[in-house]
């Protein structure tokens, strides 16, 4: 038995060798996990006495043990989590992690570095992951760069400095009253939400984000900005920001990013592109024609968490101009001096360019990643998910039940049963996740609730594309004939 600390007051375990032991076990269930993920269903609910053993009022006072609480973990957690690993998660827009960065989260926790600043190796990491994005969208090599928990968060920063471009570095302290007129700003139709709650947390409000209509497929109508940007200036507005989407949320869509660069060039515009998954298309040689234009931007907001399946969460937000991104965020404090040498070296700390002063090595499971397998591999994965769409899609357009309900441009298939079946599509979606076969979701496009088969598992193949759309068949045909879900009646 090691000694514990000042009065007892040490955290770490009395045996070590047992502590080991009870890690290493508890590694290897992980990895099995991960091994066999496609086995079992998709996603299960948490039955009523699990949710009861977490509704408990208060924390355990007394310790019951790593091993009691390890062996919690796989009986009353890991059954019951949202899925996302398993090649048929085809809901919303998750990544499905790697094994590699199980090992870098490990090695992350046993770090536990505090990556707000400081002259340590976690900024110097962050950094290099700058320079990797730059390099991949075009940026200057100099552009600035900063983890975050998601693209939401990340919008909301972008916006942040195009208000402070727009205005100048005083609206820090002088706040919007002091503008000399409101400020506006402009995204597609098929914006994600966060970009209007972006306005909102700013103080621009929402109303003032303007969602311009799009084309067939999906894409911002120039024509359409330019008199929404006229209209606005002619009612003694200020337009300061076009969000530009690469890979819009309901099925994929890109703008036009180098039009809207054009525009934004013109009208002297910040632009500023959500690319919460799209963006990473620029790792494949095949894709990345999609992103032409990106380059023109003065800031990208992405995941690593989504196709480059880093485990969650890793958000990130790349700024051409760092002397603009740091002026919006940098606040110096008597406790975040600066030295000439030592551990406070350094004048660029992460927190100089985000609110986050707590921040951990979030750089370091990308970097892993990364140098793990290769940008090509990730790449290959990227385009396999396409290829996986593409699929389905040709399956549904050649059915006698579904169809397309939007364009598919990269790895995204909206479908439908086909005439008005908004709550029959629901129904079915419900009966897929609930008998574990798949997780699809549902979104709306043209004002209709569809099927949204979202592929960004790197371990789904054809077979589980085929799988996934004849169990949609059979409960299409149970949904025609009446056949009640399970429980019911």
């Amino acid at each position: 038995m090691s000694e514990r600390g000042v009065a007892g007051a040490s955290l770490d375990p009395d045996d070590w060798d047992e502590f080991r032991r009870t890690a290493h076990a508890a590694l290897a269930r992980a990895i099995d996990h991960l091994q066999h993920a496609g086995e079992g269903p998709v996603w299960r609910p948490a039955p009523a006495p699990v949710r009861a053993r977490f509704a408990e009022p208060a924390p355990p006072r007394a310790a019951r043990g790593l091993d009691a609480a390890v062996a919690d973990v796989w009986r009353l957690i890991s059954p019951y989590v949202v899925g996302n690993t398993h090649p048929r998660f085809f809901g919303w827009a998750h990544g499905a992690g790697t094994p590699a960065g199980v090992v870098a989260e490990l090695i992350a926790a046993a770090l536990d570095a505090n990556c707000g600043g400081r002259d340590h190796i976690g900024p110097i990491v962050e950094r290099q992951i700058a320079r990797w994005a730059a390099a991949a969208f075009g940026f200057p090599t100099e552009s600035s760069g900063v983890f975050v928990t998601g693209t939401s968060q990340a919008n909301v920063m972008g916006l942040l400095v195009a208000r402070d471009a727009a205005l100048g570095h005083q609206v820090r302290q002088t706040g919007l009253r002091g503008a000399p007129a409101q400020l506006c700003a402009y995204a597609s139709s098929e914006a994600h939400a966060c970009v209007r709650q972006a306005m909102e947390l700013a103080g621009v409000g929402g109303a003032f984000l303007r969602l311009v209509e799009t084309d067939g497929a999906g894409s911002l109508r120039g024509d359409a900005l330019r008199r929404a940007i006229a209209a606005d200036r002619a009612a003694g507005l200020t337009p300061f920001l076009i969000v530009a989407t690469a890979g819009a949320v309901n099925f994929g869509a890109f703008d036009d990013l180098p039009g809207l660069a054009d525009i934004a060039a013109a009208e002297g515009l910040w632009l500023h592109v959500d690319g919460a998954f799209g963006a990473l298309a620029a790792l494949s040689p095949a894709l990345k024609p999609l992103l032409r234009g990106l380059e023109r931007a003065h800031s990208v907001a992405f995941d690593f968490h989504k196709w480059a399946h880093v485990p969650y969460d890793a958000g990130f937000l790349l700024v051409r101009d760092p002397a603009m991104h740091r002026a919006t965020f940098a606040a110096p404090a008597a406790y975040l001096s600066r030295a000439r040498r030592g551990l406070a070296a350094g004048e660029d700390w992460p927190s100089d360019y985000g609110p986050d002063l707590s921040r951990g090595f979030r750089a370091l499971k990308v970097w892993m990643t990364f140098e793990a397998l290769g940008a090509d591999a990730i790449a290959a994965a990227i385009e396999a998910n396409c290829a996986a769409a593409r699929r389905l899609a040709d399956l549904v357009a050649g059915s006698d039940i579904f169809e397309l309900a939007a364009p598919v441009p990269l790895n995204i298939v909206c479908f439908s049963l086909k005439g008005d079946a908004g709550e029959a599509n629901l129904e079915l979606v419900m009966r897929l996740q609930e008998r574990g076969l798949a997780a699809p979701s549902t979104t709306r496009v043209g004002g209709r609730q569809v099927i949204r088969a979202a592929i960004f598992n790197h371990r789904t193949t054809e077979a589980d594309i085929d799988g996934f759309f004849q169990d949609a068949l059979a409960i299409a045909n149970e949904l025609s004939a009446g056949s009640p879900p399970p429980g019911a009646g």
